[in-house]
């Protein structure tokens, strides 16, 4: 019986112990698309998540794992919560400020380097053109792309793979100006990601798009056919939601 409350005594701390701000944050962070209107997140729990974060990131030895998961919360909130233009920008700078900052004190975490990408990716893509060519995104891309892929090829199922081959096929072609985007090396790169690890539903459409333009319509067709035979993700459900919907879109447009 003394031997029982003694060890009961010493667990006691341990089982009441303190959830941490970045343990609050993950568990809001896997209910990000709970209460969600199809392709509409309640916005209730990234803000929550968020917070968490931002407040985990004080902490100490907090900043980079805290600060991935922002990164991540902001291109969900630009992606899924927020329905205008200047809402969006206001969210992908934060993404895209913050992820300069991670990726300047961490130089060799891929986490922060690939989500600071896609955050730059949307930012650019909201911004526009011509905000994104006097800021030199697409060679950004390019350059930290290979670096992700020099420091784990297989991160996010071949995520640097993947950054690579999507600004190869979204970068437009202008002489003496931005000369090396391929859709030959799109493909190439692409068909790498679709190969690591376990293709993911965004890098399948991206490989079908790649497919079309190369004249390849009908493995594109194939690809996206077989796509729409799997079950969605749980845990990413409404990015795997909106992937499906313009697979859906491709289909009906190529058949």
């Amino acid at each position: 019986m003394k031997s029982l409350l003694v060890i009961t005594l010493f667990l006691f701390p341990f089982i009441n112990a303190e959830i941490t701000h970045f343990e609050r944050g993950l568990d809001l962070y896997s209910q990000r698309a709970n209460e969600s209107l199809g392709l509409k997140a309640n916005k209730k729990f990234i803000d929550l998540a968020i917070d968490q974060f931002l407040k985990a990131m004080k902490t100490p030895d907090g900043e980079l794992e805290a600060g991935v998961y922002l990164l991540k919360c902001y291109y969900y909130k630009g992606k899924f919560v927020s329905d205008n233009n200047d809402t969006k920008k206001e969210i992908f700078s934060k993404g895209k400020s913050l992820g300069e900052e991670l990726i300047d004190r961490h130089p060799q975490s891929v986490a922060a380097y690939y989500w600071y990408l896609v955050n730059l990716g949307s930012w650019a893509e909201i911004y526009g053109t011509m905000s994104a060519a006097k800021e030199g995104v697409a060679g950004t891309m390019r350059k930290l792309s290979k670096k992700i892929i020099d420091i784990d090829s297989d991160y996010n199922d071949g995520g640097g793979y993947f950054m690579l081959g999507a600004v190869h096929f979204k970068s437009p072609y202008i002489p003496f100006v931005l000369s090396w985007p391929s859709n030959d090396k799109a493909l190439e790169y692409l068909t790498l990601a679709y190969k690591t690890g376990e293709s993911t539903p965004n890098q399948t459409v991206y490989l079908a798009r790649a497919l079309d333009k190369n004249g390849q319509t009908k493995k594109a067709i194939s690809l996206l056919s077989l796509l729409l035979k799997e079950d969605m993700s749980e845990s990413n459900k409404l990015e795997d939601m909106n992937q499906f919907d313009i697979a859906r879109g491709l289909l009906k447009e190529w058949k």
